[in-house]
């Protein structure tokens, strides 16, 4: 009853103090013809109240957020359905949703009425430039009668959830399977990072595919004889992400931390289309493998913030140690001494890549006032230990800077790459 009289609108009041008005020069003249007038006043917004707020418990309401999620800069659609289940029409509908304050102020739809058993449906887009994990809604509807005397309001839908991811550059196709290993053009039509010839073969057995045989064995052997199945680690690769706030520079979206980000959710994406199953790891840790790795990548880097930690060895303790496949780290202020702490955390014989960023470039400081050759050091000792390293500046697009950093060994690249030792 307190939320009956809580929505009676100005109009409705305005019923109510006359017919209380009129209701009392009624009584005081004796006029029968002035009370029941007053009667009326006074009976026409307490019905208009029951018959809302019978009708306003029956409007059924269905939220689809497409996608639910999405990059930075992109926009999603939100659809909601409101269904009439009463016998009886609406009256006026005044639909506004919650959504949190940096996407912009709350829609807002105003529907004439529903029929019974009636449907209507409202769309609307979100977009922020900011990623992180948004709620959207309650939905909150207020139904008003036809004599507008009441505007009843409640909350109809549940909230849905926005994930805006950093922002996804595409990337140029890699060379993982091919050149950068040494091998041939793709993963499939290889069997070890050695090559052909130091495949080691089985003997044939029933169901076995023929294009799996191996004929330069079983010319050797003198039977049919096949490869064995790839080696698993050759479809896997580790992505850590250097989060600790002390190896950055800069603020808000234009900082060195939002491009690190960003450059580990397109280098994960890119990987993912190329078939490749991956793990995320952070100076922190693995994250959870309870999904996809994309899924778990992107999710993990919607919310991620800048960690505390001044050190990298928490990382190399339990993050990628003794895994195996190909290794790409998104790095920033990095010192020699913890680039030979990574190195020597690389047991794996798969590839190493590392992007490494000139996190002073991000500072907003003159040219004149960066320290120069501030990767140098640290981009030395990893290409010593045989991996390839790009150094990135602020300005330094990221498709540039992929392709850069897997170019093939043993041709001519054109910025800021460490090949690995022995390699030209």
């Amino acid at each position: 009853m307190r939320s009956l009289f809580a929505g009676v609108t100005i109009r409705g009041r305005a019923f109510l103090a006359a017919g209380i008005a009129v209701g009392a020069f009624g009584l005081a003249l004796g006029q029968r013809e002035l009370e029941s007038l007053a009667g009326a006043l006074i009976l026409l917004p307490l019905l208009s109240a029951l018959a809302i707020g019978r009708a306003r418990y029956r409007v059924q309401c269905q939220r689809q957020i497409t996608p639910v999620r999405v990059p930075a800069g992109q926009a999603a659609a939100v659809t909601i359905q409101l269904d009439n289940a009463t016998r009886l029409p609406t009256g006026l509908l005044l639909a506004e949703d919650t959504i949190p304050f940096g996407l912009g102020t709350r829609p807002r739809f105003v529907l004439d009425r529903i029929e019974a058993g009636g449907s209507r449906r409202i769309t609307y887009r979100l977009q922020s430039d900011r990623r992180g994990r948004y709620t959207i809604g309650p939905l909150n509807v207020r139904v008003a009668d036809a004599f507008g005397l009441i505007r009843l309001g409640r909350q109809v839908a549940l909230p849905g959830t926005l994930v805006v991811t950093p922002a996804i550059t595409p990337l140029p196709w890699t060379a993982f399977g091919g050149t950068w290993l040494r091998e041939g053009g793709t993963r499939a039509s290889t069997a070890a990072a050695a090559g052909e010839d130091d495949v080691v073969p089985r003997a044939y057995r029933d169901g076995d595919e023929l294009r799996r045989v191996h004929w330069r064995s079983t010319a050797r052997y003198g039977e049919l004889m096949v490869r064995r199945e790839e080696q698993q680690w050759r479809n896997r690769a580790v992505l850590f992400l250097d989060t600790r706030s002390s190896a950055h520079s800069g603020r808000g979206p234009s900082s060195s931390f939002e491009y690190a980000v960003s450059a580990a959710a397109s280098i994960g994406v890119q990987l993912a289309k190329e078939g490749i199953a991956g793990e995320f790891v952070t100076d922190a840790g693995p994250a959870s493998a309870s999904a996809p790795f994309e899924d778990v990548l992107l999710d993990s880097l919607a919310v991620i913030r800048p960690s505390p930690a001044s050190t990298l060895i928490p990382a190399l303790a339990h993050g990628w140690r003794g895994s195996s496949g190909l290794l790409i780290a998104v790095l920033g202020r990095v010192s020699a001494e913890e680039a030979r702490q990574l190195a020597s955390a690389r047991h794996s014989s798969g590839a190493a890549l590392a992007l490494l960023l000139a996190v002073s470039t991000w500072s907003g400081q003159r040219p004149a006032d960066r320290a120069p050759g501030e990767t140098d050091a640290a981009a030395s000792v990893l290409a010593a230990a045989g991996w390839r390293v790009t150094t990135i500046t602020a300005d330094t697009p990221l498709a540039t800077a992929w392709e850069v950093l897997n170019h093939p060994a043993g041709q001519p690249v054109r910025f800021g790459v460490h090949a690995p030792a022995g390699t030209s």
